[in-house]
Order: structure tokens, then sequence, then C-alpha cells
């Protein structure tokens, strides 16, 4: 392979831009940015402190809102401390190995958090279509298997990534990424060789853990409608409705989100470069900041708790 006098081998330390365009204001695009993560932050350890405490939460339904707080949490933390550092503190770099960590850490968050929203639409699924038999169908066991189940398949599909980078590429054109963190496209596009492998291997994990999960969350809730509609009562018909509206709020301000940035980035090259990095990051960002204020404005067990809390 011939390698041109400006590729670097191996490199030890990459650099991250930021948001390329808006180097000059990205001090104050810092401010916004780390007020969604503070709220995001406080937001979601209180709804776990409210759902440990709580015996009565202690119910499938809210032990799969405690695992998506815990991961939202863990995917915000992330990317932000090394975002602000960017943004207010002028430093760009990273190492190698740490930037493959943060892609590994992100892309496995978002897919665990897509695996938890499935499992909470089939904990609907089955609280509304069979509530006879829900509580012997979904026992704590079968909860924390569910739950092992996702964060294995995250980590096992999103590994490879990790592997086709650190084992095919040793050449790169440069250290540069133009982005605020480390995602899988950034970092192969670096590569001085055929990408097609990384970019296909990507591609497969995208739509096989977005199109099962949300093949499955379709069809869940068409079920849940259909038996929702033919309850006789308009009261029961409400309050079943009622239970599932955050879920629908949640999955789809997140699926929205996510295929407009995946689409915008792979068809969007007439958008400037600065417009996909801000949804990139702010795809990122708004499920951690939304999903705990969308739970407590529309659960009411929560919302109550939360309400108790604060008066005592």
């Amino acid at each position: 392979m011939s390698v041109s006098n400006i590729t670097v081998y191996m490199p030890s330390v990459l650099t991250l831009i930021g948001i390329p365009g808006l180097e000059s204001v990205q001090c104050w695009i810092g401010i916004p940015f780390c007020a969604v993560y503070l709220i995001a932050m406080i937001g979601n350890s209180l709804l776990l402190i409210i759902i440990k405490s709580e015996r009565s939460l202690h119910e499938p339904m809210y032990i799969f809102l405690g695992m998506l707080g815990a991961t939202d949490i863990a995917l915000a933390s992330t990317i932000m401390p090394k975002m602000l550092g960017i943004f207010w503190f002028n430093v760009p770099e990273i190492s190698f190995d740490s930037c493959l960590l943060q892609m590994w850490f992100i892309h496995t968050f978002q897919c665990i958090e897509s695996g938890i929203l499935m499992a909470m639409a089939l904990d609907r699924y089955v609280a509304i279509c069979y509530p006879l038999r829900h509580a012997t169908i979904f026992t704590h066991r079968l909860v924390i298997q569910i739950g092992t189940m996702v964060v294995l398949r995250a980590a096992i599909l999103v590994a490879p990534c990790l592997v086709l980078i650190k084992c095919r590429f040793q050449f790169y054109h440069t250290t540069v990424i133009s982005h605020s963190y480390c995602e899988h496209m950034a970092i192969v596009k670096l590569a001085a060789a055929n990408v097609q492998v990384n970019k296909i291997y990507g591609l497969f994990v995208a739509f096989t853990v977005a199109g099962f999960d949300l093949t499955f969350i379709t069809l869940s809730y068409i079920q849940i409608f259909i038996t929702v509609f033919r309850l006789p009562q308009k009261e029961a018909r409400f309050k079943a409705f009622n239970t599932c509206i955050a879920h629908i709020c949640v999955f789809l301000q997140l699926y929205l989100l996510s295929f407009f940035s995946f689409f915008t980035h792979r068809f969007g090259s007439h958008i400037p470069t600065y417009i996909h990095i801000l949804f990139s990051s702010i795809y990122l960002l708004v499920p951690p900041f939304l999903n705990p204020l969308v739970y407590g404005a529309k659960t009411t067990q929560i919302r109550i708790h939360v309400v108790k809390m604060f008066c005592s």
C-alpha cells in the first residue's frame, strides 16, 4: 500500500475539533449544553432514588424505568465532560484508545436504551392485553434476565467495531476528528484504507438494533391499541391509554431524533457540517434530558412521590 507523506502511522493522540465552523462561539454553546446535562443528571438521579426507596414502585415497569435512567446518566456522562473540556477549556486532545473506548460506550448505551424501550413495550403489552397473567409472567427474575440480555446484546454487537478499527487500520490521513465526540464513522473516515467493511458493519448494527426494536415496539402498541379500544368503558380505555402515553412519547422522540441524525449524516451533503454535529450532540443529550421530565409529568405514582419528597 502506498502511503503519502502526510499519512500518520498508528497515532497515539487524536484531536477533537468540537463543532467545525462554530469554534469562536463554542464557549457560549457549552452553556445550554451544560444546563441540559445538569438537568438530565438531577432528573434521572431523582428518578432512581424514588424508584429505589419506594417499595410500591418495585414493579417491572418502574424497574425498567430505573434501568433507562441509569443508562441515560451513563450515556450523557460519557460525552459531556470531554465536550465541555473542548468548548470551555480548549482541551481537544484525546488518546486513541480513550477515543475508541468512548465510541464503544456511546454506541453500547444507545443500543441498551433501545433495548430497554423494547422491554418496556413488552411489559405494557402483557399488562394491558393479559392483565391477570402479568404478575406471573413478569417476575423479578425475568426482568433481570431481560436486562442482562439487553446489555449483553449491545456490548457484543458494538465490540466488533473496536476490533475492526484496531486490527484493520494502521495508517491515517489525519489525527483531527471534525466532531465533538468520538463517533464510529468519524473515526473510520480518518483511515487511509478501504473502510467499506466498517461502514457495512456499522449499518448492520444500526439496522439490526433499531429495526428489530422498533418493529417489536410498533407491533406491541398496535396490539395494545386494539385491546384498549375494545374495552367497554370509556374510563377504562382512557386509563389504559394514559399508562402508555409516556412510553410512546419517549420512544418517538428517541427514534425520530436518531433517524433524523442518521439520514442527515448520510444523505444531507448540502447541509453545513456544523448542523450535522449539533444535531448529533443534541440527539445524544435530549433523551436523557426529556425522559425524566416525561415520566415525571405523565406517571401519577412518580409525580406523587416527587411532590411528597420535596414537601417533606
